[in-house]
């Protein structure tokens, strides 16, 4: 075997399907290699947890594009995708002068990217344990009735305590356009997924399904019932999952 095991043999390794002299060349090749031994030792307790997750029926069906080495594929691409991204910034910028100034003013008339303020409030309330909740829930139902006060026929809360997550606060943002509200879920570890619902933008701009990454938060995001929607979380493999999910019950 090749000193320089795969990245097939290394997935296959990291999911318990590697064995004989493949596996034997797989971890003489991390013992001689510590930072790659460690990302490896990441992958396995992901991997953990996503079969804890997708162990639970109602929330996690079988899905191939659930299994761990796919999603670790799909978040290497995605990181592959945001070092291009900078690089073609650095190179536009680089071309320097009078066309790097203009190029600066016609990106500050573009539109935020989707649903940055759900990002945003995520930071602000599920990262800093200082901020307070407008609401905290006491008893079943009432962090519904709290969004059903500010938000007419808006979608119903999501369901997430097939995977440990339950909603422990909620509060309301200002937009240009009316009130927005965030629900908040924690489970026992006390891993964060938000719910956030606001109205649509300028000219009434619903959004297509979709997702996207920003700073190591993953959110999740769609339009109905005349509001757009989005479920973040940090962009891990697990509590992302959990989100997408969510959101796919959803629409």
């Amino acid at each position: 075997m090749n000193m320089f095991p795969s990245e097939h043999d290394i997935h296959a390794y990291v999911d318990g399907h590697l064995d004989g002299e493949r596996r034997a060349a797989v971890e003489l090749y991390l013992a001689r290699h510590p930072e790659r031994a460690a990302e490896v030792q990441a992958w396995q307790r992901d991997t953990q947890r996503l079969r804890a997750a997708i162990g639970t029926p109602p929330l996690l069906p079988d899905n191939s594009a659930l299994l761990p080495g796919v999603v670790r594929t799909r978040r290497r691409q995605r990181q592959v995708a945001r070092l291009s991204l900078v690089a073609a910034a650095l190179l536009c910028l680089g071309l320097g002068g009078l066309g790097g100034w203009q190029a600066r003013g016609m990106r500050g008339t573009t539109a935020a990217a989707p649903m940055a303020d759900a990002i945003e409030a995520y930071r602000l309330v599920a990262m800093d344990r200082s901020a307070r909740p407008d609401v905290v829930p006491q008893r079943d139902g009432e962090m519904q009735a709290w969004l059903d006060a500010h938000f007419d026929h808006a979608a119903r809360l999501p369901d997430l305590s097939g995977a440990g997550f339950h909603a422990v606060g909620g509060r309301l943002f200002a937009t240009d356009q009316g009130p927005a509200a965030m629900v908040l879920y924690r489970d026992t570890a006390g891993h964060a997924i938000s719910f956030y619902v606001r109205p649509p933008g300028p000219r009434h701009h619903l959004l297509r399904t979709g997702e996207r990454s920003d700073g190591g938060l993953m959110a999740q995001y769609w339009s109905g019932q005349g509001y757009n929607y989005a479920m973040v979380s940090r962009d891990d493999a697990m509590e992302s999952l959990v989100a997408k999910q969510a959101r796919q019950r959803a629409i």
